[in-house]
């Protein structure tokens, strides 16, 4: 079969071969009638953009690689959605990694797997440290996302997670004084955790709520079943709740299960906030309310610096916050 020839596709649109190019790379002087005159040539044909050539004549791919340590935790799966269909508006394809949150395979990514492949990694470290980022030479240009590492020399995007949990914890407050935060996590080399629990903590505080250790709960992972356990064994030892924040929808998911197993109904009983603000927040019976990162907007955010830096920016690393709300349901409601 016969490659269609970016001349194909020109002769089929009656334009010349620049049109065409600036139509398939996206360049933004083209008029909306010629842009449409352009793509349906295109689509007519089946044209598809020479990746080996685009990368002779430009020096880039038009790919970008995404790593994330894993890509079936509802969170990062969705924001990987994200990221792939705001990269395609921007004229990008994604090549999706996952580390797992090893080490060796963080490093990997950053240092020289990727080259060659893409123009830009946009990468989620869970292992590797602020300093040790900081330090490796670097050729791509690199996004980071999350709250573990935020080199000065980096770009980096999040969300206020203090904030966003002291936000969850005023909400809760409504619903009575003893909030419980499920949880820490032994173990736990993330600081996203900890940032949450500061943002609980802090909120009691402001409220004038003395500390109860009792009301911060560990886990022995990561699970749904870990959290059921943690709060399970808390209400067998006793422990009266009005509410519980969790540090995502699956720990908020292990909480709904302990409670109904305990005979204490959501929200008439005990309210529960989740975080994350996925699927499994819309699915589960009560549905859960959610703190809510914008996960477009980190997307958005993300992939701007990406391509920016792509092109030539220089500098020290911008950090942006991307905005986060609260979406309520009924595992809150009426309380």
């Amino acid at each position: 079969m016969t490659r269609v020839r970016l001349t194909d596709v020109a002769a089929r649109a009656g334009v010349s071969m620049k049109t065409v190019s600036n139509v398939v790379h996206h360049h933004p002087h083209v008029s909306p009638a010629m842009r449409a005159r352009v793509q349906e040539a295109i689509d007519e044909l089946g044209y598809r953009p020479n990746l080996t050539a685009r990368r002779l004549a430009t020096g880039r791919t038009g790919m970008i690689a995404l790593a994330m340590p894993e890509i079936d935790h509802p969170y990062f799966s969705e924001l990987s959605r994200s990221i792939a269909e705001v990269a395609a508006e921007m004229g990008y394809r994604v090549l999706i990694e996952q580390t797992l949150g090893e080490a060796e395979a963080e490093r990997a990514v950053i240092m020289d797997r990727e080259a060659g492949l893409v123009d830009g990694v946009i990468f989620h470290p869970v292992s590797m440290t602020t300093v040790e980022i900081g330090k490796l030479r670097r050729d791509l240009p690199l996004v980071l996302l999350g709250e573990s590492a935020r080199p000065l020399t980096t770009d980096h995007v999040m969300i206020d997670n203090v904030r966003a949990a002291r936000d969850g914890t005023e909400l809760l407050r409504r619903t009575g004084r003893r909030i419980a935060f499920l949880g820490t996590v032994s173990h736990d080399v993330t600081s996203s955790t900890a940032q949450r629990l500061h943002g609980y903590q802090e909120a009691l505080e402001r409220a004038g709520v003395p500390g109860d250790t009792s009301l911060v709960l560990e886990t022995g992972g990561f699970r749904v079943e870990d959290a059921r356990a943690a709060l399970s064994a808390a209400l067998a030892r006793g422990l009266d709740i009005d509410a519980v924040l969790c540090r995502d929808d699956r720990f908020a998911i292990g909480a709904l299960q302990a409670l109904a197993e305990a005979g204490l109904s959501v929200p008439d009983d005990v309210a529960v906030l989740g975080w994350d603000d996925t699927h499994l927040a819309t699915i589960s019976t009560p549905t859960l309310s959610s703190i809510a990162p914008d996960k477009r907007g980190i997307a958005r955010i993300a992939l701007e610096l990406l391509i920016e830096r792509i092109g030539g920016h220089q500098g020290v690393g911008r950090h942006r916050i991307a905005p986060h709300g609260i979406e309520q349901r009924q595992s809150t409601a009426g309380r």
